[in-house]
């Protein structure tokens, strides 16, 4: 058995695996291949791969002959039509709005999985690629925000006058908006939240913040930590309640999405519009739209003298770390689908099925086939 590991587009600076999980591997009878330069943008040499015992090959040798692909973002079409029809490829793929990549990987009979699909159960913690990332986004979404914005944080008093502290809105209490909550309090900013979900209250305001409330929001406990759609007597009250919070913040921290769906807008160009001048929003919702009206994916656009920064992959930007969690949810996972050295699928556990999304020619992944069964219909 041998693992490959890819080097991500341009764009990526992560790594699927570093080289202290390889030596963990061959522990296990399993050979490992690396693309050379894939750890680079994570300031991992080919040298340091070598010293673990890893192989360092071409891009075409590993797609041709490794029996597992590692690889954080999808591959082309022409590079998918190179792997092995027995290869296993595991990275974080958000297929619900995949439907086209889900379709290549099923004619190819490829076996595929993708952690963000992993149920969010106490089991699968050790494997939960989307909080460990989610984490360093919050907390570099508070360090841009402190950076751009045109005032302090903290409040201060000096002999040339006092500074009122920034006063922080962040939409959604999920990983992402708890660790941007903890950064922004420790850099002395007055925090506001608000969720849909009632039970982050008490989490919420145990961190230093106020939790803004909003009644009738619909059941989200099934929901994997996401928002889901809510009825339009409570999109209402929510609109209302965020207009007054956004017209009094400095920072807005965004973050609320709903899987395989557009991120719902939660700040308004008519909210734009009354927003202080130099204010900024930093939306991590930016991939599947935006929470604002104005959102786009990986650019900063102004309007009305409000900055808007879009990002969704703000964890590419702490690569060391990143990768290091990183590859330790990819490691964790493997140790479930390996036995002995060899590829162990065993559907009947509910984290197997659940990060699967296509094994010879069929979909596997429940969520999956009912996504493509409504983008039929």
């Amino acid at each position: 058995m041998t693992i490959g590991i890819l080097c991500e587009p341009s764009y990526e600076s992560r790594v699927s695996l570093l080289p202290g999980n390889i030596n963990q591997l061959k522990k296990h009878n399993i050979n490992v291949a690396v693309e050379a330069g894939s750890g680079s943008k994570a300031f991992v040499s080919d040298e340091q791969y070598r010293e673990e015992g890893a192989e360092i090959v071409s891009r075409e040798e590993i797609l041709k002959n490794c029996e597992i692909v590692l690889c954080i973002h999808p591959l082309s079409t022409e590079e998918t039509s190179l792997l092995n029809k027995d290869a296993v490829l595991i990275g974080t793929y958000f297929p619900l709005a995949q439907n086209d990549l889900v379709n290549s990987w099923t004619s190819n009979g490829l076996s595929t999985f993708s952690l963000d699909m992993l149920p969010r159960t106490t089991r699968a913690q050790t494997m939960d690629v989307l909080s460990s990332q989610a984490n360093i986004a919050g907390y570099r979404a508070v360090l841009m925000a402190a950076l751009h914005l045109p005032k302090y944080f903290p409040m201060l008093m000096t002999a040339a006058g006092s500074i009122a502290p920034a006063k922080v809105l962040i939409l959604g209490a999920g990983v992402a908006g708890l660790q941007a909550i903890a950064t922004a309090r420790r850099l002395g900013a007055v925090v506001e939240v608000f969720d849909t979900r009632p039970t982050v209250k008490e989490e919420v305001m145990s961190l230093g913040a106020k939790f803004i409330e909003v009644e009738g929001a619909a059941d989200a406990s099934s929901a994997g930590g996401y928002a889901v759609e809510q009825t339009e007597d409570y999109q209402r009250k929510q609109q209302e309640r965020i207009s007054e919070a956004s017209v009094k913040a400095d920072v807005i921290i965004t973050t609320a999405q709903i899987p395989g769906r557009k991120a719902p807008i939660l700040i308004t160009e008519d909210i734009l519009e009354k927003m202080k001048p130099g204010s900024l929003i930093i939306d991590l919702a930016a991939s599947t739209g935006g929470n604002t009206a104005k959102t786009k994916n990986n650019e900063t656009v102004i309007f009305n003298q409000v900055s808007i920064t879009g990002n969704s992959n703000l964890a590419s930007g702490m690569p060391a770390d990143a990768s290091k969690l990183y590859g330790k949810n990819v490691f964790n996972f493997l140790q479930l689908i390996l036995k002995d050295g060899l590829l162990n699928l065993n559907f009947e556990d509910d984290l197997v099925k659940g990060a699967c999304i296509t094994h010879q020619g069929e979909i596997i992944n429940d969520r999956v086939k009912q996504s493509l069964k409504d983008q039929i219909n």
